[in-house]
């Protein structure tokens, strides 16, 4: 086998158990879970778990880097594509929606467990967060032109945040609405509020169903 092969295999291995932890803690809590636990999910033995991963920390690190990371790369990709001021908050959104779909238990740990992390880890994965906050507030005052000159962009875009990164704790994704679904009316209630939102009848809807 090539070391290149290695390398893959090893990789593979680790983003498997970093996802069963994430599991875990998304559903147990960092402090809760133990790396015999992780090992068990994983379908290692203890000594074949400590292979991949030092330490429970380490784990932990894992997850939340490797999450930020992707939502960095997912805003500065949006940020490159170098869209209309009206369109790039709402494909940020959109974007941002899609990969919470896919990771939820990443980013349940992201917003609670960082916190278990020691200071170095903890300013490295808060300086990805910052270009992800740079980003949205520059798609914030690319939308409102007129608050360039004010601290209002930031406060606004961690609002933003606030709604969108706390909807693990109530929303359901089996449910009526799709994490894709909702982009738009996060997009809305929060460029228009209540007032300006727009959402489709579902008799409306139904009736169109039946139409096509």
């Amino acid at each position: 086998m090539s070391v290149d092969q290695i390398s893959s295999r090893t990789n593979e291995q680790r983003t498997l158990i970093s996802r069963k932890a994430a599991e875990l803690f998304a559903r147990k809590g960092y402090a809760a879970t133990s790396m015999n636990e992780i090992a068990e999910a994983s379908h290692l033995s203890k000594p074949g778990l400590y292979h991949h991963f030092k330490d429970k920390a380490e784990v932990l690190f894992h997850i939340v880097d490797g999450h930020v990371s992707r939502l960095a790369d997912i805003v500065t990709g949006v940020e490159s594509l170098g869209l209309a001021p009206e369109r790039r908050l709402p494909e940020l959104i959109e974007a941002f929606m899609l990969e919470y779909a896919e990771a939820q238990n990443e980013h349940r740990v992201l917003t609670e467990d960082v916190r278990f992390l020691d200071a170095e880890a903890q300013a490295c994965v808060l300086d990805k967060e910052r270009t992800v906050v740079r980003v949205f507030s520059d798609a914030v005052v690319a939308a409102r032109p007129d608050l360039d000159s004010t601290q209002l962009p930031k406060l606004l875009t961690m609002f933003l945040f606030g709604m969108l990164n706390w909807m693990f704790t109530w929303f359901q994704p089996n449910g009526r609405l799709t994490h894709a679904e909702m982009a738009p009316i996060a997009t809305q209630l929060f460029l228009h509020g209540v007032s300006g939102l727009e959402v489709e009848h579902p008799a409306a809807r139904a009736k169109l169903h039946r139409r096509s």
